[in-house]
């Protein structure tokens, strides 16, 4: 049950300062308010504390690490056994002892020290009331005692993973006398490694390899692989947790004659020993926590003298990108493989369509989905004509969902909001496939716990070198984004390479430019500062795009040659218009459609009328049309409908004798099996349907006619998935 003062204390808290502890232990609940108790109640979970010790920093840690190791100074070791997990006010410290762990007598080093307690009150890790004692979680306990690079003590080591003989062996190799049994022996070597005096004489005979490794472990960590201490089981198995010596020892001198002292101990782990607590106290001669209350500076970097343009750049063309895809993806869903994501030949058609590499596509694909433009669909599936057979499982395409269609008409700066939104709130980093032997797959649905934290964590980096090209000195990135944040950053090669992945995408974006950090890349930093990503980024970043992107363009520029051109980004109603009577051929600063008799004919079947046509495009043209242009609709106009397919039957009329007579005739639709009945009707052994479908394909412009004479404009219904209604958790 969690303690009245902490529910007293989440009182005091205002509705952001709640919101940005919620937004952090993942403890929204849709359409439900907590109640400050169910609140407290969530927050003394160890798994929530969990979650919220990812988003500290590097000193978080370190504090946290500090105050562990002194509960277990002044309480005794935390019990591993979760049932026996004691009270957290009974393992409270003195801030005081805190501080001086952290920072000594060091005025500046005391003061960072105290803003770091401070921190961590604010994010629950250390309980209430917030005064001389320092309490810290449950879970702070349990994880975070290794956070001062110190082992555990001798005697908890030798207890749990020596038997008898090798206790009696190590009392040997101190030089005691042999004791009547086990615990008596144990307890003999106990008290030397923990008397300061006969240990610092034991180490002052170390021989020079002993005790270079006695610096190494003592500051460093007291870990060590070797293979000094071998299980004590049967063929290797070890079901006690029990070790004994190698015989013939590690090969190592130094790691031996530390071993028989019993200044080396099994740590538990197979191959790995352990420094004991004693031992690297007496080689630091102090006890101070590390403590490193400032991020890395950044080297000295040249300047970015482009960034903006670069950046505004990069936002246009994504905006066009974004409406290119999923257009290519209204017109052909993505078909979504059995073992999951998208396959990988629509992700082939879909870059060409797109005239995008394939990782572009797979990066934005997953930002559609986060931003829920896209979503999938279950296709029926046909039922087996044996009515006992399974029924099969149904196929899945990708498309857009309804939330698409509210989508478009938006000005572009409102349209990249969720789409900016989604990546950096995004649970992945879709840039990084970690198996490079595997072809890389769209849309499977990974999960990243770490990847929100890494991202805050790189651009936090990055502001710190502003206007500076800090995204060109990999080796500082890694270094800084571990400071702040060094429970979601990955040591080592993985780390860099995800990383380095994320600058990827934030190029894409507009978010990092010219290796540095862009006025849109601190937008993005600030809500993930304060949570506001999850909840409402509109009214922070809807003014920065609204400054990045140019104003859309309301007209075009109509050749002669049945072009029309649009310099800048079209307003949605115009790209609507010329979307409808063209084709769109290029993207970029300028937008251009060709006009077609195929594109007019295609704008006719789908009810615009020729006349109506011709006015709105002289409404938007930048002058006159062109009188190709006019010309070409025109008659389209007329020609458009000259047959019609009555839907009874089916059979196809029209006025124009002879045109029947070269339908009748014609090789290319000799399968329809046309058969003249009348001087103006052909019957078609095909439905209506096909007969329409072919008819076009051959070149020609029928118009559906139903049963009445009324000619029908076809519109079929746009598919659409449902919108999934989440947005991406951290």
């Amino acid at each position: 049950m969690p303690s009245n003062s902490l529910i007293d204390w989440l009182a005091t808290r205002s509705p952001e300062q709640l919101g940005l502890i919620a937004d952090r232990a993942a403890l929204r609940r849709r359409g439900r308010e907590v109640s400050l108790r169910d609140f407290a109640q969530l927050l003394a979970q160890d798994h929530v504390a969990a979650e919220l010790v990812k988003f500290c920093t590097l000193p978080d840690v370190q504090a946290l690490g500090a105050v562990s190791w002194l509960a277990d100074q002044r309480h005794g070791p935390f019990p591993e056994e979760r049932w026996r997990s004691p009270d957290p006010y009974d393992r409270a410290v003195p801030r005081s002892a805190v501080l001086d762990l952290l920072a000594d007598d060091d005025p500046g080093l005391r003061a960072e020290a105290e803003a770091t307690l401070d921190r961590l009150a604010d994010q629950a890790l250390l309980l209430p009331p917030h005064g001389e004692q320092v309490v810290a979680h449950t879970y702070v306990h349990r994880a975070m005692m290794g956070g001062m690079a110190l082992g555990r003590p001798a005697g908890q080591l030798i207890s749990r993973h020596f038997n008898a003989p090798e206790v009696h062996h190590v009392a040997a190799g101190l030089g005691l006398e042999k004791a009547a049994n086990r615990s008596a022996a144990e307890r003999n070597v106990v008290t030397v490694l923990t008397d300061p005096e006969r240990l610092r004489a034991l180490l002052d005979r170390a021989p020079e390899a002993a005790t270079r490794l006695l610096e190494l472990l003592a500051h460093d960590g007291p870990l060590l692989e070797t293979r000094c201490f071998h299980p004590a089981g049967v063929y290797g198995y070890n079901s006690t947790g029990k070790y004994t010596f190698f015989p013939g020892g590690s090969g190592h001198q130094g790691v031996d004659w530390l071993a028989a002292r019993g200044l080396l101990l099994p740590s538990g782990l197979p191959g790995v020993a352990e420094l004991p607590l004693e031992v690297a106290l007496a080689v630091r001669g102090e006890v101070r926590a590390t403590f490193h209350p400032r991020p890395p500076s950044p080297p000295e970097l040249p300047p970015a003298e482009r960034a903006e343009a670069a950046s505004q750049g990069a936002v246009v063309a994504l905006a066009w990108q974004l409406e290119r895809l999923l257009a290519a993806c209204a017109e052909r869903p993505l078909a979504v493989r059995k073992a999951g994501g998208v396959a990988v030949r629509d992700t082939k058609r879909l870059a060409k369509q797109v005239g995008q590499p394939e990782e572009t596509v797979r990066f934005l694909l997953e930002l559609c989905v986060r931003a829920d433009l896209l979503g999938p669909l279950a296709e029926p599936a046909e039922r087996p004509a044996n009515r006992r057979a399974k029924a099969p499982d149904p196929t899945y395409v990708v498309l857009p969902t309804t939330s698409y269609d509210r989508w478009l008409p938006r000005p572009p700066a409102e349209r990249l909001v969720p789409v900016l939104a989604a990546w950096a709130t995004c649970r992945d980093i879709p840039l990084w496939w970690p198996d490079p032997d595997q072809t890389p797959v769209a849309l499977t649905g990974a999960d990243d716990p770490d990847a929100v934290g890494l991202r805050y964590a790189l651009l936090e980096a990055l502001a710190a070198a502003p206007g500076r090209r800090a995204a060109a000195a990999p080796e500082y990135l890694v270094a800084a984004a571990t400071w702040h944040r060094p429970m979601r950053v990955a040591e080592g090669p993985p780390g860099a390479e995800r990383i380095g992945a994320t600058v990827r995408e934030a190029r894409l974006l507009g978010v990092v430019a010219d290796d540095t950090l862009t006025a849109l890349g601190h937008a993005l930093l600030g809500l993930l500062r304060t949570g506001r990503a999850w909840r409402e980024p509109e009214p922070v970043l809807t003014p920065v795009l609204t400054d990045l992107l140019p104003p859309p363009q309301t007209t075009a520029r109509f050749q002669t040659d049945l072009t029309a051109v649009v310099s800048g980004t079209p307003e949605a109603g115009l790209a609507a218009l010329l979307n409808a009577v063209g084709a769109r051929e290029s993207e970029g600063h300028a937008v251009v459609w060709r006009i077609s008799p195929a594109s007019v004919r295609h704008a006719l079947d789908a009810g615009h009328d020729a006349e109506d046509l011709v006015r709105r495009l002289r409404a938007v043209a930048q002058g006159d049309l062109p009188q190709p242009l006019e010309y070409l609709i025109k008659d389209a106009g007329r020609t458009h409908g000259r047959m019609r397919v009555v839907r009874s039957g089916c059979c196809v009329r029209s006025e124009d004798e002879a045109l029947l007579a070269e339908l009748a005739g014609a090789k290319a639709l000799r399968r329809l099996g046309l058969r003249l009945i009348a001087p103006t009707v052909l019957i078609s052994a095909s439905s209506e349907r096909e007969t329409m479908d072919a008819l076009r394909a051959a070149g020609y412009a029928p118009a559906l006619e139903a049963e009445t004479g009324v000619t029908l404009v076809e519109q079929p219904a746009a598919r659409r998935a449902k919108p999934s209604g989440r947005t991406s958790r951290h």
